[in-house]
């Protein structure tokens, strides 16, 4: 009897006792259903995340905070208030206190090894933009906005070289200020306004380079160094004269080919020296940190029901030996060996878990196609680009093989038992 043989025989023998086989089926089709809907959520939600990454151009950029003093971190209760360490100013620096990076600061951080340039990020924050007749509405800067190149719907990058101030918007103000489309939007000039240290308001002109795609890393307009500095003058009016020279961020440039060692070396050097240094993968290393623990709660989850099912394969077999006692002693009284008995009955368990695997994973596919465009069009219609559910082919074909295997171990004492069987007692057997 050869192999071809012991499989025709092995499918045959699986559907003697189709309500059996159809339970143990379905407990495995449960497993694989899991598996696959929480592998392909991981593709996706991994897949989007590589991309909010890929959006930022400058990977060669540190942002650098001052590290807060051990004193503050220190102190229990209410903090006693000091005069000198008050905040200044309404918009450019934040009433929270939070230390703040100085022109010594900065010549502190040019003598680092590696470090090829640093500079302050001054944080502007405009009340307001409007075009036309269509209302004002609160417009909210991205101070990084000039690190990254956005996902554009229309235009062009914001030009770093140019003395005319270029802003730009994302694509929800498009409607909000009167534009029929993004591409209507670009080269228009919207009016931006700014608060000074006295309150008044100080109204700007900008020009639209173009419209962006709203990401969880881009979040808020973004405007070119020209506009930044005009905003941040007018805010600083009538604010103390040093606020200028002080920001709570800068940023430090190094090689773009340094590797990850490189990188964290430097990290280290500056957090010697009182600094906190991020790149870009650290802001979102967070997120991706809580997506895979919720992705492996749920594989976890899906383990356990195929290890149920693994127990169903076990009892399906083992009836199976024993209703098919005197047949497994005629296979072997006519010289069938018990290699050979194993491998039909491991053969059988292989198939049922091959069936609920197929199944689970096809299942899988279908729904979490109908499922991505619900929720892409619902729930998550903000976070442009996101697809869900991301199946590919070899996460599946994994997660099939992975079924089959747990199939063939669960199948394994079933098998040693009919390849055991004494031929003569065997064919004894009421």
């Amino acid at each position: 009897m050869n192999l071809l043989d012991i499989t025709r025989a092995a499918v045959g023998n699986t559907f003697r006792s189709k309500t059996r086989t159809t339970l143990t089926v379905l407990a495995i089709f449960i497993g694989a259903f899991t598996l696959t809907i929480t592998s392909a959520v991981g593709s996706g939600v991994s897949d989007y995340i590589a991309n909010q990454i890929g959006v930022f151009g400058a990977r060669d950029v540190l942002t650098i905070t001052k590290t807060a003093e051990d004193a503050a971190a220190e102190t229990e209760g209410l903090s006693p208030y000091d005069p000198d360490k008050a905040a200044n100013g309404r918009d450019a620096l934040s009433h929270v206190e939070a230390p703040h990076i100085t022109p010594d600061d900065l010549d502190v951080i040019r003598q680092v090894d590696g470090v090829l340039d640093v500079s302050q990020v001054q944080h502007v924050s405009p009340r307001y933009v409007e075009y036309g007749e269509n209302g004002k509405f609160e417009l909210h800067v991205n101070v990084d906005g000039v690190l990254f190149n956005p996902d554009l719907a229309s235009g062009w990058q914001l030009d770093g070289g140019t003395t005319e101030g270029q802003i730009l918007l994302v694509s929800p103000y498009v409607d909000g200020l009167g534009f029929s489309d993004a591409e209507a939007a670009v080269g228009e000039v919207v009016t931006m306004g700014v608060a000074d240290y006295t309150g008044e308001i100080h109204e700007v002109q900008a020009t639209v380079a173009g419209v962006m795609h709203e990401t969880i890393l881009a979040s808020g307009a973004a405007v070119n160094d020209t506009l930044a500095d005009e905003l941040y003058h007018l805010q600083s009016i009538g604010g103390p004269t040093e606020a200028s020279d002080h920001s709570v961020h800068a940023r430090v440039r190094f090689d773009a080919s340094w590797s990850e060692e490189q990188v964290a070396l430097l990290q280290t050097d500056l957090t010697d020296l009182g600094y906190d240094a991020t790149t870009v993968a650290d802001r979102i290393g967070v997120i991706q940190a809580v997506v895979s623990g919720i992705i492996g709660v749920l594989n976890a989850f899906a383990i356990i029901a195929l290890l149920a099912a693994g127990f169903g394969i076990v009892n399906t077999l083992l009836m199976s030996v024993q209703e098919r006692t005197r047949e497994i002693g005629l296979m072997k009284a006519m010289g069938m060996g018990g290699g050979r008995i194993y491998t039909l009955f491991s053969m059988e368990a292989v198939i049922i878990g091959f069936l609920g695997s197929v199944i689970g994973a096809v299942v899988a596919i279908g729904v979490g196609a109908v499922a991505n465009d619900l929720i892409k069009g619902t729930v998550l219609a903000d976070l442009e680009g996101l697809e869900v559910l991301r199946f590919e082919f070899a996460p599946v074909a994994t997660i099939i093989l992975l079924v089959m295997g747990i199939a063939f171990l669960a199948g394994t004492l079933p098998a040693r038992r009919a390849a055991r069987q004494n031929p003569i007692d065997a064919l004894r057997y009421e």
